[in-house]
């Protein structure tokens, strides 16, 4: 497929850190997405969790199958919009290595554990990932992906981490947040895909788990209107395929707003290229409509199911192990593997080696230092 003149073109890519002859058979951003998915962060996604924790249930949503979904939606969106496929899936799929296990509430207790020690956010920490930590080449640290790549998965940071980075990397992928300049499209998209794909699977998450009915979500005018004309079709359809249907009638009004916005989006502005887009206000987005609706739905999860008590519980929990295991390994750095416990710098090694834990391990090892079990 042709690119647009505004998309990422592999062939202008601003590079790597570390210089690499080009290959015959894949773009750089190709090349990218196979090194993240070949990686171990990648692998480990499997066993961290979105909403419930991985002994809750095997049908959940977990960090990958997450990313998967939005790798999917990112590549049917850029496709219509005629943007760089292989780097929405690269960012797409690298977007969250960086989180650590328990989700929201394992990084929330990780962020106050390094409260004195420049804080802990799951973005920067996939950067982090992507270029300090996996290691499995023997000329650098990291995967060593494009900028295009990187700059899309540090989709949030805080100002001071950003001047930080700004001060290793000039102009680098940390600039825009100093220079109030946008991502690329493919990085726009991939922000976008991500709600998308996090709201629907928390309703049907939710739903699966019981903490929701359908009857409650009947106040969410984004949900309702699809329930109501998949029964108004099929008026005896029951159960999960009424659930089913209407996520999928929502999800497809969601991706064509985006689409027809964006291509409005860029009419008007008719960026010559790339970089122009960079310049732009954010063009990849829904309607005004459509982002009201959103936001409803997403305040309606958080209050019927982020905030339901039988989460809640589950979350304080996971907060209490992610804070044990970091005094813990902080007291006695021996109790980590060797080259984690040999880092000068102790707390950003303990907040590495816990963010790169499953779920599952980060339970195991807890009750291995100390002697109890929190989550059965």
């Amino acid at each position: 497929m042709d690119l647009a003149r505004y998309a990422s073109d592999p062939a202008r890519s601003r590079g790597r850190r570390h210089a690499e002859a080009a290959v015959p058979t894949r773009t750089e951003y190709q090349r990218d997405r196979d090194r993240i998915v070949h990686c171990t962060a990648f692998r480990r996604l499997v066993y961290k969790t979105q909403v419930f924790l991985n002994h809750e249930g095997d049908l959940f949503r977990t960090r990958l199958t997450h990313s998967l979904e939005v790798a999917q939606l990112g590549r049917s969106i850029g496709r219509a919009l005629q943007l760089n496929e292989d780097l929405v899936e690269a960012i797409a799929l690298a977007h969250d290595l960086g989180h650590t296990p328990f989700g929201h509430a394992g990084q929330d207790a990780l962020d106050d554990c390094m409260a004195g020690s420049g804080g802990f956010e799951h973005n920067l920490q996939s950067l982090r990932v992507v270029d300090e930590l996996e290691e499995r080449y023997p000329r650098f640290d990291g995967l060593n992906l494009t900028f295009e790549t990187r700059e899309g998965i540090l989709k949030h940071c805080s100002r001071t981490n950003a001047q930080r980075l700004e001060e290793s990397e000039p102009g680098g992928v940390a600039r825009r947040f100093l220079d109030r300049s946008q991502p690329s499209l493919e990085a726009q998209l991939c922000n976008l895909a991500d709600e998308i794909a996090y709201n629907a699977h928390d309703i049907d998450d939710g739903v699966r788990s019981g903490l929701l009915v359908l009857e409650q979500l009947a106040e969410v005018d984004l949900f309702e209107q699809f329930r109501i004309e998949t029964l108004r079709e099929f008026p005896s359809l029951q159960g999960r395929r009424v659930l089913y249907e209407s996520i999928r009638r929502m999800l497809s009004a969601q991706v064509y707003d985006v689409i027809d916005t964006t291509r409005a989006g860029l009419a008007a502005a008719s960026p010559a290229s790339a970089d122009q887009a960079r310049q732009a206000p954010p063009l990849v987005k829904f309607s005004d409509a459509m982002a009201a609706r959103s936001v409803a739905l997403k305040r309606f999860l958080l209050h019927n199911l982020y905030r339901h008590p039988q989460v809640m519980a589950t979350t304080d929990q996971a907060k209490q192990v992610v804070r044990e295991l970091f005094a813990a390994y902080l007291h006695d750095p021996r109790q980590m593997p060797p080259d984690f416990a040999a880092r000068p710098d102790a707390p950003r090694a303990v907040a590495d080696y816990i963010a790169g834990m499953t779920d599952r391990f980060a339970a195991r090892e807890h009750e291995r230092v100390t002697g109890r079990q929190l989550l059965a």
